[in-house]
């Protein structure tokens, strides 16, 4: 399955999260930048909506930020 990289604008859009969570987030190691085209970061769009879900229900759950990250990263 090919994947499909998105520019961090495209990912706020879609996402509706801010630039500053999304950098926070990338930041803390929750999203990896996938490839960089010039200053651009292109993320992995099927990563984001993916991890985006599973962070949410987390958060939603009583999860700190330092525990998701540990149970997303290994």
């Amino acid at each position: 399955m090919k994947r499909k990289y998105i520019s961090a604008k495209n990912v706020t859009d879609k996402y509706n999260i801010s630039y500053s969570l999304l950098n926070f987030y990338t930041n803390l190691g929750l999203f990896n930048v996938k490839k960089r085209n010039g200053n651009m970061r292109l993320y992995d769009d099927w990563e984001i909506r993916n991890k985006r879900t599973k962070i949410a229900k987390l958060i939603d759950d009583g999860y700190p930020l330092r525990i998701i990250c540990k149970m997303l990263n290994g």
